[in-house]
């Protein structure tokens, strides 16, 4: 069984902004295995964290991870992937269930939320990727 930990982000420069996404894989010890990061064009900050989230589920299928912990610092994001919380943005509702389904093709994987901070290496190259568009 092959474990990965994905930390991922997105973000927009005003709501809606320019946005961009990131995600970090890292094995359990916590050694980088590969990192994304991309422009999305224009998107909120939740429309960026869902698109995150899909790099984050094809990156760790990329690594052929069949185990995975995402690791992410929206608390909105994190709870509806839960199925805690309810999908009220309608606009948002396409992508929620994209990710689900996205996940339905790994054996396990969790989700948590971090704060900022505990996800600097995405928040990184989220801004990085900004910065260079």
């Amino acid at each position: 069984m092959k474990r990965v930990i994905v930390n991922v982000d997105g973000g927009s420069r005003g709501n809606p902004g320019p946005a961009a996404i990131a995600a970090v894989a890292t094995d359990p010890s916590g050694e980088v295995l590969a990192e994304r990061s991309e422009t999305i064009g224009a998107a909120t900050n939740n429309v960026a964290e869902y698109r995150a989230l899909l790099l984050g589920i094809d990156l760790a299928k990329q690594l052929g991870a069949n185990e995975v912990e995402f690791v992410g610092d929206s608390m909105l994001i994190v709870e509806q992937v839960r199925g805690k919380w309810r999908v009220k943005q309608e606009h948002l509702r396409p992508l929620h269930t994209k990710v689900r389904d996205a996940l339905r093709g790994l054996e396990s994987w969790s989700i948590r939320h971090v704060k900022r901070d505990e996800n600097a290496r995405a928040d990184e190259l989220l801004n990085d990727a900004l910065d260079s568009a």
